[in-house]
This record gives structure tokens, sequence and C-alpha cells, in this order.
């Protein structure tokens, strides 16, 4: 399932609905891969098959443009990823980013528990998380939930996954699973009460699930945003010595990192230094604790995206929610694509 490629095979094949593509690898022929994406219908976006973090994927509008994107996506995707195979899908406009968390433990048994909506992205990476997704019904819910628990039983899928979609216009696409736990995983703890790592050592020790689907109940409302150490309009990632710090408490907060006063974030690795996750009995609740906790965080010395977070929490269209995965980068000036 790590594999892009032979992911979607195996959805398509458990009746998972997937994005319109050209169901396996592009080869060298160019003619042929000219009617795949008309047959698709542009714009389309050409993805490496292993890639991830928003790398290896190329939006191609017109024909002209197709066979330099691939030959492009080809080589970025054998040098930074060692793999050089690519495919296309159809590029949806304006979607959200929803995802489905399960766990299977190998043995015959596999759990959904809800949806995250983690729509508010900047290329590709993720900056705020919730669960569960607004607007999601509880049919729409149970409906591509049990796909996804069906769809693990059937490969016997074994540990945490995610399967990641674009939902637009009332419609799921599967897009790639990821065959670990995420960032992101704390928002569907808070919701369902039930710690999804303890539950991933117990099925890497060979033990069956301690839960079962009646075991999930979603409840309440959380929002996680990813602390990084960058400069909140560049973006630029900002090493350096942590001089003062201070986390936040209270009701409904949760505060997952590695930091402290003195601690001096290294410039080798990604730049997130912390998790800041809000629970609340609804929406509204989540997000005005996240707004309080994000006033009451001080890291000093570096800087980080706070500001920005803050940003987001007093957004209008983010309190309304639903917001596709391009409205940041709109919101930003990015342009997005």
């Amino acid at each position: 399932m790590g594999d892009k490629v032979s992911a979607i095979e195996a959805m398509k094949k458990a009746g998972v609905p997937c994005v319109p593509g050209s169901g396996g690898e592009l080869d060298d022929d160019d003619e042929k891969n000219k009617k795949i994406a008309k047959r698709i219908g542009y714009p389309i976006i050409v993805k490496a098959a292993g890639g991830g973090g928003g790398r290896g994927m190329r939006v191609v509008r017109k024909e002209e443009e197709l066979l330099s994107s691939i030959s492009m996506t080809k080589a970025e995707a054998g040098a930074a990823f060692g793999n050089p195979m690519v495919y296309m899908e159809k590029f949806l406009e304006n979607p959200r980013h929803i995802e489905i968390q399960v766990l299977a433990d190998g043995q015959g048994n596999a759990v959904y528990l809800g949806e995250r909506d983690c729509s508010m992205q900047r290329r590709h990476q993720k900056v705020v998380e919730e669960a569960p997704a607004p607007g999601i019904t509880p049919e729409m819910r149970k409906y591509i939930g049990e796909r996804c628990a069906k769809a693990c039983i059937e490969i016997n899928y074994r540990g945490a996954g995610t399967f990641e979609f674009l939902y637009e216009n009332g419609e799921f696409y599967f897009i790639e699973m990821n065959t670990r736990i995420q960032v992101e995983h704390p928002v569907t703890e808070m919701v369902t009460g039930i710690d999804l790592i303890k539950e991933q050592l117990r099925i890497a020790a060979g033990r069956p699930l301690s839960i079962s689907q009646e075991d999930v109940v979603i409840r309440g409302h959380a929002v996680e945003c990813r602390i990084n150490a960058e400069d909140p309009n560049t973006f630029v990632p900002s090493p350096g010595l942590i001089t003062r710090f201070h986390s936040p408490g209270g009701l409904g907060v949760r505060w997952d990192s590695h930091v402290y006063a003195d601690y001096k974030v290294p410039p080798n690795y990604d730049s997130m230094i912390g998790k800041l996750i809000t629970y609340g009995e609804n929406r509204d609740v989540a997000i005005a604790r996240m707004r309080n906790a994000l006033s009451e965080l001080i890291i000093e010395g570096i800087k980080t995206n706070v500001p920005l977070q803050k940003d987001i929490m007093a957004d209008e269209n983010f309190q309304h929610g639903g917001t596709n995965i391009h409205y940041l980068e709109k919101k930003l000036g990015m342009g997005g694509h």
C-alpha cells in the first residue's frame, strides 16, 4: 500500500472510489500517454508512485505541456525517491482533503475511527487538521469508513493506517494510503478516546484489536495546529536556540512536543517542533480554546508560525468550515495552482 499505483489498484478491487486516472504506471509511449490524458480530461496531475510530502507532482493544463511534465516528474522521482515510476490522475480544481483513520490487526479485524479534515495546506503540506470534518454526515462517514475497513481486511493490512481522499461535490476520491501513524492522529484520539499508539503497539505484538466498530463513538470536536520553527511570512526554516518557552494548558488543551527552554532546534530536519491540540464539545469551543492556547504559547529565540496559526483561527471562512485545499495559498497570495 506504500506504492501509490498498486494502492489504487487494490482500492478499486475493494470498491473504494478512486480519482479517474491512468490505472497504472506511465510508460515511454508518448502517443499512448496523450490518449490517456485526453480520456481523463484536462487538467491532469502527474504524480510519482513513491512520492510524498508534496514532492513529485505536476499539474498539466494542456497537451503541449504533458510530455515534458512526465519526463521532469520521472527524473525528479528517480532522484528523490529512487523510483522513477509515475502515474496520471484527474486534477480536481477545488477539493477538500478528507482522510479516514483505520486500525487493522491482520487477523480479520479492522475498524475505522472517523475522518479528519486536513484541507488547510501550503504546498501540499498540512498546517491545520481537525476531526470530525465539517459537513460530513454520519451516513457519509459510515459509507466511506466501511469501505476502508473492508479494504484493510481484503489486503490483510496490519497496523494503523490512513486512507486519504479528495472530496468534491459530495464525492470521495481515494488518492493514497499512509501506511503509518500520522502527525495529525491526536485529533482522532481526542474525539474517540482511543489511544492509537497503544493499539498500534498491540497489533505489532501480534494481538488482536481490543476494540470493535461499536466501541468507536465520535464525541465533540478537536483541532490541531502544527507549530513550525519557520518565518511566518516567508516560511524559511528558523533553527537555533529557544531562549524562553512556556506551553499552554487548561481544559481541553494538549501539547505534543520535545522542546524546552535552552533546546537547540537543529537545521537538519523538518521544521515542525510541536503540535497544539484543543478539544471542545463542538467546533466553536475547540477553535476558541485554540485561540486562547496559541496566545499562551511562548517560544522565543527563534521564529515560529504561531502568528499564521492565530490568523487562520481568526479567519471567517475557516470558522465557517469546509475550506478547500487551495484556500490557504490564496489567502497568503501564493495563487495556488
